[in-house]
């Protein structure tokens, strides 16, 4: 049962709250202990939370059987590694790792030492996330053979300044395409299939206090010879939208807007508008359009949604661990991510297209 799982937390900043509000919301486990390189941060979210706060992650890991993992994206690796070689499952905050090798080297820990590993992407369970997937898989839209991803978003030098990490190449491992792309890069890969060849630009456009890009965009063409584009910035002050949208070889598309304005910061801001359904032109669908929306902007209005959609991903991934299946979003969706992200920051620098391994 997967209500006897005893999670831990390493790593108690923002996104760390919305994990054990999840946990305590029923998707099954406990909320066992809590790490943190600050221990007096440590002592204080396991006050909160009802939990114990460990002095090191040997204590943490002995009392787990599952560990999630919401430390800064450059220490992904050096914690999985060791949780996996510990024996405990390992479900990590988005991206899964700052680099490929780091990837490689978590998957193969996890593999090794027969545990689970898993990529948080809480998008993929929005409802209107799930309509498409389901459209796609029955065949509604034909073969898809166009993907695009727009985010034009904000984040202002208050959000930079909040944790000392943020915003350098060093301890964030990259900018908007590491920090708030993965989501909807991971949705469009999973909709549309593994990505092939990739050219790409990025830049700062609007943020001289910080190191890293505010902006990329890439064009894709996936194996099979679809087609597709990104375009992703925080540089539209206050925020506008993210959406993802696929078009399939019968001339039918389908999408989604995930975010309105600028995207939540997890622990600080609460999710405003639902993500809905903004197009859908399946024939003899069309009509249902605004029924979606009617359903979505309803279920909204019942779930704190900052919480609700780790939870459903938690439930699912715990599911996996108790059931012995690969979760939905496993270290190897996980690595897909990254290496799209990898691909474009390269073809960025040197000025040719990418091909992904």
């Amino acid at each position: 049962m997967t209500a006897d799982l005893r999670a831990g937390i390493a790593g108690c900043g923002k996104v760390a709250t919305l994990h054990a509000k999840a946990l305590q919301s029923g998707c099954g486990g406990r909320l066992s202990a809590v790490y943190d390189v600050i221990k007096e941060r440590a002592e204080a979210f396991a006050a909160e939370y009802q939990a114990r706060a460990c002095d090191t992650l040997t204590d943490l890991f002995r009392c787990s059987d599952v560990i999630i993992l919401c430390t800064p994206h450059p220490r992904h690796a050096e914690v999985g590694v060791a949780a996996a070689c510990a024996g405990l499952h390992v479900l990590v905050e988005k991206p899964l790792a700052a680099t490929l090798a780091d990837c490689d080297a978590m998957i193969e820990a996890a593999a090794r030492n027969r545990v689970k590993l898993g990529v948080v992407s809480q998008r993929r369970f929005y409802e209107p996330v799930q309509r498409m997937k389901a459209a796609l898989d029955a065949g509604k839209l034909g073969e898809p053979v166009l993907g695009t991803m727009n985010m034009l978003s904000w984040r202002g030098e208050a959000y930079y300044a909040s944790d000392p990490w943020r915003g350098k190449w060093a301890t964030e491992g990259g900018g908007v395409l590491v920090n708030q792309s993965p989501h909807q890069l991971d949705i469009l890969q999973w909709l549309m299939g593994p990505v092939e060849e990739v050219s790409a630009y990025w830049s700062n456009l609007n943020h001289p206090y910080i190191e890293v890009e505010d902006t990329a965009v890439a064009a894709l063409r996936f194996s099979g010879g679809a087609l597709g584009s990104i375009v992703t910035s925080l540089s539209q002050k206050p925020g506008i939208y993210t959406k993802v949208h696929i078009h399939g070889a019968t001339g039918a598309s389908v999408g989604v807007q995930t975010d309105t304005g600028a995207s939540f910061v997890a622990g600080v801001s609460g999710i405003a508008d639902p993500p809905f359904n903004d197009v859908w032109t399946i024939p003899g669908e069309e009509h249902r359009l605004a029924e979606f929306q009617a359903q979505d902007r309803a279920s909204f209005a019942t779930v704190d949604a900052t919480v609700h959609y780790h939870a459903l991903q938690l439930k699912e991934f715990l599911g996996a661990v108790s059931e012995g299946r690969e979760p939905l979003v496993n270290g190897l969706e996980g690595r897909k991510v990254v290496a799209l992200i990898d691909a474009i920051y390269r073809s960025g620098t040197e000025r040719r297209p990418i091909g992904l391994v």
